[in-house]
């Protein structure tokens, strides 16, 4: 028995399941849905990786243990997902420099290939002084240098929207050139990436408009003109009903990917006119749980796949919580479950972002997962959460302080 702290400062006793669950792993993609399931990384434990930089200086490089980042993604592999890598989800912008992010999808891509996986990476502007204006050609040449990266790494760019270019070009016929020009340069067709301003204020005025239903349409016509060179976009953040009104508007054969994490089952699963794919961290907690349901997707079992991601919606809600509609520690119960199942040996974060959630949220996320039998490995579990009380200063029965 574990004693579990609650966010009301009580402890719950809680009995830890016996038996896995018995996932079975098939690393064959989904036929219905692309998936992209993007994934964190782990900070060098034996590494100076400071949170914030020293007093009055940047941040320094953060150091990744590669092998325990790589783990994370050959278990999604292992379940048929497509990996999405170097997006915010492995700290991009948030810890994580061009160098390293460089690296990360090199390895990662390398990795892929001799998985018979798949990668899709993030293509942006970082290598860029975020204070200081750039001309046109400065941040079309640091999408490019990137690019390059992720051509060559044989993964499908995701071209994320920056505000390095939205400070440099403002009329939709500018925008509309450089997106040409990019794409023209994908190997593979690629995804359009768009946050809005309700979440990066640096985006306002992005495809030529401050009028959000203007730049949609200037969105839009990018995107048609442009339509064989572009696989899907995702636009977050959007309400359900102005995801599902979008996606009717996309031009023929480009898909939506979905980044929700509350009625994702939903949106994925679909309706009369169409459905969603998605691009999410969502699925990498959960990843064989999820698995089976996008297996019984392709079988063409909605209801199946409905119930089956059910079952992590409390999960998905707990990990995600946060003001807005996201929150930026989301990566801390990632990474902490990812420990607990045996996956990796640690779990130190880029910015020491493993102490960015509480004991009880983390015992929480642990008690979730363990009910949905998300652990190969139960008893490991139960020991690593039990050290882990311990540790925190919630001694548990028979330990020794």
């Amino acid at each position: 028995m574990i004693e579990l702290p609650e966010e009301n400062g009580s402890l719950t006793p809680y009995q830890p399941n016996r038996e896995p669950r018995g996932f079975t792993a098939d690393n064959t993609p989904f036929r219905s849905r692309s998936v992209l399931a993007a994934a964190p990384v782990l900070g060098d434990p034996l590494a100076p990786n400071e949170p914030f930089g020293p007093p009055l200086g940047p941040p320094p490089p953060q150091a990744l243990d590669w092998e325990a980042t790589l783990a994370v993604r050959q278990e999604l592999w292992a379940h048929g997902f497509t990996v999405a890598e170097a997006l915010d989800t492995a700290h991009r912008g948030a810890g994580l420099d061009w160098a390293t992010a460089a690296e990360l999808i090199r390895r990662t891509g390398a990795a892929a290939a001799a998985a018979g996986g798949r990668v899709a990476a993030g293509v942006w502007t970082d290598q860029l002084d975020p204070f200081t204006p750039h001309s046109r050609e400065a941040v079309v040449a640091a999408y490019e240098e990137q690019l390059d990266v992720v051509n060559e790494a044989g993964a499908q760019p995701i071209i994320q929207a920056s505000a390095a270019l939205a400070g440099a070009v403002h009329s939709p016929e500018e925008y509309a050139e450089v997106y040409a020009r990019l794409l023209d340069r994908c190997a593979v067709p690629a995804v359009v990436h768009w946050l809005l301003p309700e979440w990066v204020p640096g985006h306002a005025g992005y495809w030529g408009h401050q009028d959000p239903a203007a730049a949609t349409d200037a969105f839009l016509a990018v995107l048609a003109d442009n339509a064989g060179k572009v696989d899907g976009v995702k636009v977050a953040p959007l309400s359900a009903d102005a995801e599902i009104a979008l996606r009717r508007r996309l031009p023929e054969g480009i898909r939506f990917y979905t980044g929700d994490y509350d009625t994702y089952a939903d949106l994925i699963a679909g309706d009369e006119q169409g459905f969603s794919d998605a691009l999410s961290p969502v699925f990498t907690p959960i990843a064989p749980l999820a698995a089976e349901a996008f297996r019984a997707l392709d079988g063409g079992d909605t209801e199946a796949f409905r119930k089956q991601l059910g079952q992590a919606h409390e999960l998905s809600q707990h990990l995600f919580q946060g003001p807005g509609r996201s929150t930026l520690f989301f990566k801390t119960g990632l990474v902490f479950l990812g420990w607990l199942a045996g996956r990796t040996d640690h779990f130190r974060m880029v910015w020491a972002e493993h102490g960015a959630r509480s004991v009880p949220h983390l015992a929480t996320a642990y008690r979730l997962a363990d009910q949905l039998g998300l652990f190969p490995d139960p008893e490991l579990a139960a020991h690593r959460i039990t050290a882990f009380l311990d540790l925190s200063g919630i001694p548990q029965k028979g330990s020794r302080r």
